[in-house]
């Protein structure tokens, strides 16, 4: 895995060049979480936005399914410091649909992360922790967005 760069008010990209990579940034990622948070993931159908939130929940429950939430559109897991919230609003029609889904309560009251954010219109905390996976030629690059400054960046690396 590449480090560039430190978590601060600059973007920071991870390299990862296979699954095992990605699984275990997630893991870095999970342990840095409090109750609160809300995740805005983003990336292109297929660059493995779920795979790293697999390896963050795995990361404290290592034989837990982690499906994708395409069709539930909401996974919850009961992970040890707080309760996940998996969301994908790729299939909403109305941001106002988030409503209907619990999603604005859990964002107070569990850690949230939502692929596909977009779709929830202005209903997106302006305090989200952005976060793309994109796609390299040499595996996957994970932007962090300047909302992650404080974030202890040894825990990435």
């Amino acid at each position: 895995m590449n480090f560039q760069g430190a978590i601060n008010t600059k973007v920071t990209k991870v390299s990862c060049k296979d699954e095992a990579e990605m699984k275990a940034l997630g893991g870095r990622i999970g342990a840095q979480l409090n109750v609160g948070d809300v995740i805005a993931l983003t990336g292109e159908l297929g660059a493995g936005k779920t795979t790293l939130i697999r390896g963050l929940i795995q990361s404290f429950q290592p034989n837990e399914e982690v499906p994708s939430p395409t069709y539930t559109l909401v996974q919850t897991y009961d992970l040890p410091d707080y309760e996940l919230w998996h969301c994908d609003l790729y299939r909403l029609k109305h941001p106002d649909e988030v409503f209907e889904l619990g999603l604005i309560d859990a964002m107070e009251e569990c850690v949230c992360v939502i692929e596909w954010p977009d779709k929830m219109g202005p209903h997106l905390p302006e305090t989200a922790l952005t976060l793309n996976v994109g796609f390299t030629e040499q595996g996957r690059e994970i932007t962090f967005g300047p909302e992650w400054a404080g974030r202890s960046d040894e825990q990435i690396r």
